[in-house]
């Protein structure tokens, strides 16, 4: 039945129905059943407007009438405005759509109760569109009562929250109670005592109490992630049974003679662990496939061209894919210095190769003479061909699609090694959610000598003493990097923009050159910029957050970041490790405006505590969830949770992996019936993905 088309459901009809498909993804009853309130609200309670505090309040309700109506504006600008009372104080009620219908449906003097969310703007406590109905002193409390996410053109089109409620009510009344079918094996449920499937739906929608709502949310939430752990688990053990790769036995005279001559500085134990993770991996004969995450200056570059190394030694060759053309250029730059000594051959190709190069380049490939290539985008076009690529590397992997890795797989007939590499730093909880197919290394140690970098919140007074700090570091030599949230001023927006911020700092500091780089110009106008401060030409860099990735500037020693307050930590993180990448002393400073939210201004306080990525990415998570996390929708898993939160469901995440890995390994017995429910919901949940196998 859940699987009928919606527009049969009671209270619907077609157009309805193609609204709801075209907001909200629902198309059948099951879709509804399972489109769950953000959140719930305490309806046996009525609030006063003297009991209304700070600027905004949660969903209450509030029971008085109306005094009058009023009409403002013309055309498409009319709204409809009304003073509501309580019996004591007074609150003002506006509407934007719906206005004639709305002035002649309700009337001054009769009693009503209003729910929505009240504002305090213009002096007055506002409503927006609340719910309106007549109050009825028979009726009995409603109790919790569920809230429903909903767009500005369903609001527009009439669809409200209490209108949602009413659908999914029309729904469950024409099912029998103990009917919707289950989709957890009973020995599960029966052994992690979680509610049922049909009363946790009904509990999530129409809660009898706030335990029976908690344990419905409980048992929803375990199912999103039990399923989803068995569909990442199940793809890595085939892909770990069906990808061979090619056997790196040999740690051959290039690795150590890099190791013992040319190494620009003593590996830390972080490195040399990672190093015996990957060797031990290449030589199993399976294909590698590993996240190596370490923060910024951690020297992952070294451990990935010690990596490829194995490879050259073994007779293969290696690639290493980057984002931008800069970072493939830097990239290219540090290994050829590191090859030159082993005399082996390094190539860089990116979009702006000439064509008599590329053709050399593609020769180079086929007949072997080239061990290593570095490249952007071009690498993966169907023109570059390798004669056996054996490693491929992937920098700052969440800028690439798993398509786009896919197709360096296609470069050769034996899978080469992977090896994806990630500065932003992945909490433990996401990293074996998300890149559950992939075994992680972390490089958990910066190289000796490299000093912290000392970490400023400053606010708009403290500007001057800024920049006399910058005039003082730009006087010694150094560089420096001003950035902005915004390319260009915005009437709405007090942010600072990069255009504005350009003009100012070249008027503040005369003589010095300073270039602009943002996501809007042209890439060959950004690189030229870029490589003007790469080279030492422009002491000051304005950019937007296009330099989070992919630019090593050793003599920046200040990174200022306007508006800090609208970057999330990880953003924040990433910008601070542009600087503190040569032998000076290196400063990260905050500006921010002095009004700031407790979280905003805990956030701040996290970055001028601590440089760990790790600990800083953990905060993140807790206080912006994961779906702030870069990468998190590239890793090839899709992930999309209708309850569950990876920032604050660690324990379930944990249980709901553990019962999925005892039924891969055979020790968690299960009926035939069980294993027939859980194969259906694979079916069902990953439909639109790779058939990654089922559970026999």
């Amino acid at each position: 039945m859940l699987t009928r088309d919606i527009k049969y459901l009671k209270g619907v009809g077609e157009a309805r129905a193609k609204l709801l498909a075209s907001e909200l993804d629902i198309h059948t009853l099951a879709d509804l059943l399972h489109y769950f309130p953000t959140r719930h609200v305490d309806r046996s309670r009525f609030y006063r407007i003297r009991d209304f505090s700070g600027t905004e309040m949660p969903y209450i309700q509030l029971r008085g009438q109306f005094i009058n109506f009023s009409k403002e504006g013309e055309g498409r600008k009319q709204r409809l405005t009304a003073t509501f009372t309580d019996g004591e104080r007074l609150c003002q009620v506006t509407w934007f759509a719906k206005i004639q219908t709305i002035a002649a449906m309700y009337r001054p003097g009769v009693e009503y109760v209003l729910f929505g969310k009240p504002a305090y703007k213009y002096n007055a406590w506002q409503f927006v569109h609340p719910e309106v109905e007549a109050f009825d002193p028979a009726r009995p409390p409603q109790g919790l009562r569920g809230i429903y996410g909903l767009t500005e053109t369903l609001r527009k089109r009439g669809v409200t929250s209490r209108l949602i409620q009413s659908l999914v009510g029309n729904l469950l009344a024409s099912i029998p109670k103990g009917a919707i079918a289950e989709s957890l094996p009973a020995e599960i449920l029966t052994e992690r005592r979680l509610m049922p499937l049909d009363e946790a739906l009904r509990n999530m929608h129409f809660p009898e109490s706030v335990q029976a709502l908690q344990r419905a949310s409980e048992r929803l939430k375990f199912e999103e992630l039990f399923y989803l752990e068995l569909h990442i688990l199940e793809y890595a053990r085939r892909r770990n049974t069906q990808l061979h790769g090619h056997i790196l036995a040999r740690v051959g005279p290039l690795f150590n003679k890099f190791y013992s001559e040319v190494v620009p500085f003593p590996l830390t134990g972080a490195q040399k662990r990672v190093l015996r993770e990957l060797r031990a991996d290449m030589r199993t004969g399976r294909q590698m496939n590993r996240l190596l995450q370490g923060d910024v200056g951690s020297g992952k570059t070294l451990v990935a061209f010690m990596t490829m190394l194995l490879a050259v030694d073994n007779g293969l060759q290696a690639a290493l894919m980057a984002p931008t053309e800069i970072l493939a250029t830097q990239h290219a730059e540090s290994l050829a210095k590191w090859a030159e000594p082993l005399g082996i051959r390094v190539e860089l190709l990116t979009g702006s190769t000439r064509t008599a190069r590329r053709r050399d380049i593609a020769e180079g490939l086929l007949d072997g003479s080239i061990h290593i290539l570095v490249g952007t985008h071009a690498l993966i076009e169907d023109s570059v061909q390798f004669r056996n690529l054996g490693v491929a590397v992937i920098d700052e992997q969440h800028r690439f699609g798993v398509a786009q890795r896919a197709k360096l797989w296609s470069k050769a007939e034996v899978a080469p090694h992977v090896l994806v590499m990630t500065a932003t730093p992945i909490p433990r909880t996401l990293a074996m959610t998300v890149y559950g197919d992939l075994d992680v290394s972390v490089i958990d140690e910066l190289p000796p000598g490299r000093k912290p970098i000392q970490t400023w919140l400053r606010f708009d007074d403290n500007r001057n003493e800024v920049y006399r700090h910058l005039n003082n570091e730009l006087r010694q030599g150094r560089q420096a990097y001003i950035v902005y949230p915004l390319i260009q001023e915005s009437e709405k927006s007090d942010m600072k923009s990069a255009e504005e911020g350009f003009e100012r700092i070249k008027g503040l500091f005369p003589g010095v050159e300073v270039a602009l780089v943002h996501g809007k110009m042209k890439p060959a106008a950004k690189d030229l910029q870029m490589q003007r401060f790469a080279s030492g030409e422009a002491r000051i860099l304005v950019a937007t957050t296009v330099i989070e990735v992919g630019v090593n500037v050793p003599n920046a020693s200040v990174m200022i970041i306007e508006n800090a307050e609208r970057f999330g930590l990880s953003q924040l993180h990433q910008l601070r490790g542009r600087v503190g990448r040569g032998a000076d002393l290196s400063y990260c400073i905050l500006m921010s405006k002095h009004q700031l939210g407790a979280d905003t201004r805990k956030r701040l306080g996290i970055m001028t505590e601590t440089t760990d990525g790790f600990l800083i990415s953990e905060a993140d998570m807790k206080l912006r969830g994961p779906g702030d996390m870069e990468g998190t929708q590239q890793s090839g898993i899709a992930f999309n949770l209708k309850l569950a939160n990876l920032a604050r469901d660690g324990q379930i995440i944990s249980v709901a992996r553990a019962d999925a890995i005892r039924i891969l390994d055979g020790k968690l017995l299960l009926m035939p019936a069980s294993i027939d429910v859980i194969n259906r919901e694979l079916r069902t949940r990953f439909a639109k993905e790779i058939d990654w196998g089922r559970i026999s």
